[in-house]
């Protein structure tokens, strides 16, 4: 029935990952997808933190799992969130699934359309790793935590502005299991008015 047979239908989450670092070209040729998303106005304010330094890395996952380890579960937790907090009390919580790469994404704070430009810049990172033969997962758990003083502090260090808002990351890799089988698509309505 579907005729939508591209890259859109072959991009996977990616949940695990090898130590494999990516070729440096292919890391540009992503970022560059990412510079070509649209942004509202032509604004062109997303900021990305590229992170490929497996220390710094480490020591931002444990800050991370730190963090959630403090928060406490509510009934109206959002499900994800929830996760990431009971994981992280088990202390086997990796938020970036030990990717090679991890890339921040921040945006001006109090811009209206700081969200939107960043996920058209994330999606397009997202497919363009696919069409290359790597693996992507979209990462929000710093996202979650971004007005925390502690993990602030740390990406502050890493690059992001006092007048930024992270908004979202993602971890790139070479995929450590076979792609996953496509998944039955079953929400997403769409009403036409004709």
């Amino acid at each position: 029935m579907s005729t939508c047979h591209s890259i859109f239908r072959k991009r996977r989450s990616v949940r695990s990952f090898t130590d494999k670092p990516l070729d440096e070209k292919d890391l540009q040729i992503i970022l560059e997808a990412g510079t070509y998303a649209p942004s509202g106005g032509n604004s062109q304010t997303t900021h990305r933190i590229v992170i490929t330094n497996r220390a710094v890395l480490t020591k931002l996952e444990a800050l991370v799992r730190q963090e959630f380890a403090k928060m406490e579960v509510t009934e109206n937790t959002y499900k994800s969130v929830k996760n990431s907090i009971l994981r992280s009390k088990k202390g086997d919580y990796v938020y970036d699934y030990h990717a090679p790469v991890l890339i921040v994404v921040a945006n001006k704070k109090g811009y209206g359309n700081a969200m939107a430009d960043s996920a058209t810049m994330i999606e397009n990172m997202l497919l363009q790793a696919a069409e290359l033969g790597i693996g992507s997962c979209y990462i929000n758990q710093l996202h979650w935590l971004d007005e925390n003083p502690r993990i602030r502090e740390q990406l502050q260090a890493l690059g992001l502005k006092e007048d930024e808002t992270v908004t979202g990351g993602v971890a790139l890799g070479f995929p450590a299991l076979a792609p996953a089988a496509e998944l039955k698509r079953t929400g997403n309505p769409i009403t036409f008015v004709r």
